[in-house]
């Protein structure tokens, strides 16, 4: 074994990134949740001991440091066996109610399976099973025990939280979770029974055809390293990491090298996979959203409570390709910088050009700029005939509005208030290649809605010194 690999593999059970909240904490419910998961063969490892410590932990007032958890680590390191310390510990010890949430039937059901396994064998655990109140199999999966705690499975939807009132909420599979679906389980630990709510988000980077806008903005949000609710555990490698690598492997995989995770399937998943696919899959690669992304890290410097457009440049207004969301940016001059703003996010299509001539008639002859082979095509000749004033960028003007702005964000020649959804296009966009070195941000790549992004780039365009045709004359194109 070569020095650099006996390097890596001692620092594999540290994460890469990590945010701890800084409040005094009692981290004695981790080391007694530990005790008890071993003492139902559910022996950790060290990894799993501290990040179990770190959910536990308490402030001096006795509530939980971190409000919210999330754990970022790569397929078959032993996520879901850290998932069932934690409920089996709350469950027995703490009374808690736990609302267990997947994105699948399927991976729902397995969690229930694993769990019920130490309740439903009196035989081999009859301490646990003198604990159950009732076991619920179908059509609602549910474990309860007479001290009053539970745990609920249930497959994620926009309607799936209602009814349900617990004190923890388990988000698995987080890489596949959208706003929707939070706002529907999030009210769920409002009343939370024990007065200590705790919400777990656990997963792996999204890949480009996910919807993981809550996982990609929580972990936005850690890197910001600006929360003091929120614990935040990450193993990942660096964006130019060596794929073939043992060490980029080692580092990013704190269960290699033992028995769950071999180096032999790990080789042969290489031989496999796509380097897209295995750089996400096994080495936790986050794209264009690492903490050391030049957009990412650009945007969070570029940020400025007090920045506001002095006067009205140009709106940029972008359509999703499923049609299902719209957003209007504006851009304008903020002393010798340019001021960017998400002036508006919708859900479809049929409130822009009214919204549209509202802001025209608020601000005077406008320019609303609208991608020439996007979605947003089709609002064209409805909002020509609304007199609107329009600018219309083909895919050359599209790519120079896309390196417009990473060149404005990287100089720091643009400012913005902190916008969520905003940020969250910010962190979860991707670049398609468009010939010759040419790229723009890819609708299809990217992981999240990233309208309010295209809308601001639109925007940016339009400010820079693009000059519209009246309502009068044909729709200019550049």
């Amino acid at each position: 074994m070569s020095a650099g690999l006996a390097e890596a593999l001692s620092g594999a059970q540290s994460p890469r990134i990590q945010l701890v909240p800084p409040s005094p904490v009692d981290d004695r419910d981790g080391e007694d949740a530990a005790w008890f998961a071993a003492k139902y063969g559910l022996e950790p490892d060290s990894w799993q001991s501290a990040v179990l410590r770190g959910w536990l932990a308490r402030r001096a007032d006795g509530k939980f440091a971190a409000s919210r958890c999330g754990l970022a680590v790569p397929r078959q390191n032993g996520k879901n066996a850290l998932l069932e310390m934690r409920e089996l510990f709350g469950m027995v010890f703490l009374g808690e109610k736990f609302l267990h949430t997947a994105h699948e039937v399927k991976t729902a059901r397995k969690a229930f399976d694993r769990l019920l396994a130490f309740f439903d064998n009196e035989r081999q655990y009859p301490e646990l099973a003198a604990l159950v109140d009732d076991v619920r199999r179908a059509p609602q999966q549910g474990i309860y025990l007479r001290n009053g705690g539970s745990v609920e499975f249930i497959a994620r939807s926009k309607s799936s939280g209602r009814g349900f009132t617990v004190d923890v909420i388990v988000m698995d599979e987080a890489q596949e979770l959208s706003d929707d679906v939070l706002a529907a389980l999030r009210p769920t630990v409002s009343a939370a029974p024990l007065g200590n709510p705790q919400l777990i988000f656990t997963g792996t980077p999204p890949a480009p055809s996910m919807n993981g806008e809550v996982f990609t903005r929580v972990r936005a949000t850690a890197h910001k390293g600006e929360d003091s609710r929120l614990r935040w555990d990450e193993w990942s490698c660096e964006l130019d990491a060596d794929l073939d690598a043992r060490e980029s492997v080692a580092l990013s995989n704190p269960a290699v090298g033992g028995d769950r995770l071999l180096w032999e399937t790990i080789t042969d998943e290489r031989a496999d996979m796509t380097d897209e696919t295995f750089a996400r899959e096994r080495l936790g690669e986050w794209l264009d959203m690492d903490s050391g992304s030049s957009l990412v890290a650009g945007w969070v410097a570029t940020e400025d409570d007090t920045s506001s457009c002095e006067s009205i440049g140009a709106f940029g207004v972008e359509v999703s390709l499923d049609r299902a969301w719209t957003s209007i940016a504006v851009a304008g001059p903020d002393g010798d910088r340019t001021h960017v703003e998400l002036v508006e996010r919708r859900q479809g299509t049929g409130w822009v050009v009214d919204r549209c001539r509202e802001l025209e008639r608020a601000h005077g002859h406008a320019v609303f700029v609208i991608a020439a082979g996007g979605p947003g095509a089709s609002l064209i000749d409805d909002m020509n005939a609304a007199g609107l004033w329009l600018a219309v960028p083909d895919t050359h003007g599209l790519t120079t509005a896309c390196a417009d702005l990473v060149d404005a964000v990287a100089q720091r020649t643009i400012s913005h208030g902190p916008q969520k959804e905003l940020e969250v296009a910010v962190a979860g966009a991707r670049h398609r290649p468009l010939g010759d070195g040419a790229w723009a941000f890819g609708r299809k790549a990217s992981t999240v809605d990233i309208t309010p992004l295209m809308a601001v780039t639109l925007a940016l365009w339009g400010y820079s010194g693009q000059q519209p045709l009246g309502p009068d004359d044909v729709t200019v194109r550049f």
